[in-house]
């Protein structure tokens, strides 16, 4: 069973196709990442999904109803711009979220208290959100977001912004929503949480899909061009050399799309500089993404 299905569905805004005949599956209870440059659809997808705004074409089923809004009360959702009541508690804020979806107060007040002992947020209860950090106030508006614990959860850029222990918090919680039956879609520009998260992608390219799949059909659908290196005398050593398409340079490590006889790029480096690390694999969804996403030529000179 599908928890969202879109079948033909284009969006135009003017003369801006913004998507463009999208067919997409989103099986239950799994983890879908939503990758894709920015003004590339991602966001005006999930508005559609939401009933948001509405297609000019297609049809879209959210958790098996097609009326308009007839499932809302089944979604949660995170958007992209933030917004809470500043002046509200914490406390009373979770509860008026858990309310406006359909929950007694007594039962959003504790399952509020539950969310906040387990994002370790419980010190916070009774302050005003004002009062909240960066972190914190990210924290408690994913709360609200899950507090009457939806089918379907919706997160437009949850990790925007967060710091590595917030960011892992985040994840687990993700992740347990996940084990609890829930359908989790996130959008999303962290190339290796989507790889580590996610049990598929979509990445969606000027309005148009271009990947759906878990990430390893994914990254197997690429042949293993990909040669990951450690070298003595850095990036440097690399260039000129015959049958290097790209390079991507990570610090330490340099990651070199290849076409042409490996060993013997082997022989070559290790001819003029000390070789520490020589790998070949499949492209990562990082070196995917920049290959699709990637400016044209003729794209860059017009700029």
């Amino acid at each position: 069973m599908n928890a969202v299905r879109l079948s033909g569905v284009t969006k135009n805004y003017g003369a801006h196709r913004a998507v463009d005949s999208l067919d997409l599956s989103i099986p239950t209870g799994s983890v879908y990442g939503f990758i894709g440059p920015n003004g590339s659809g991602k966001t005006t997808t999930i508005r559609m999904i939401l009933h948001i705004i509405h297609p000019d074409q297609g049809e879209i089923e959210v958790l098996g109803r097609k009326e308009t809004r007839a499932s809302n009360d089944r979604i949660g959702y995170l958007p992209e711009e933030r917004g809470m009541y500043k002046k509200m508690s914490v406390k009373r804020l979770l509860t008026y979220y858990g309310t406006l979806k359909g929950m007694s107060k007594r039962d959003a007040r504790r399952v509020g208290v539950e969310w906040m002992e387990k994002l370790g947020l419980e010190a916070w209860i009774d302050k005003k959100v004002e009062a909240l950090s960066k972190g914190m106030a990210q924290k408690v508006q994913f709360i609200s977001t899950v507090i009457s614990a939806p089918e379907l959860v919706i997160l437009d850029e949850p990790f925007s912004g967060l710091d590595p222990v917030n960011l892992e918090v985040l994840r687990a919680a993700i992740l347990e929503l996940r084990e609890s039956g829930s359908t989790v879609i996130f959008s999303t520009h962290d190339m290796t949480m989507a790889e580590q998260m996610c049990d598929s992608i979509f990445m969606i390219y000027r309005g148009k899909k271009v990947l759906d799949g878990t990430v390893a059909s994914v990254r197997a659908s690429y042949r293993a061009d990909t040669i990951r290196l450690k070298l003595s005398g850095g990036r440097s050593v690399l260039e000129g050399l015959q049958g290097i398409d790209s390079v991507n340079d990570m610090g330490h490590i340099q990651e070199v799309r290849f076409s042409g006889d490996s060993q013997e790029l082997l022989q070559r480096l290790m001819a003029v500089t000390a070789v520490n690390h020589f790998e070949i694999t499949e492209p990562s969804l990082h070196n995917i993404f920049i290959r699709i996403a990637s400016p044209e030529p003729e794209d860059v000179a017009h700029v």
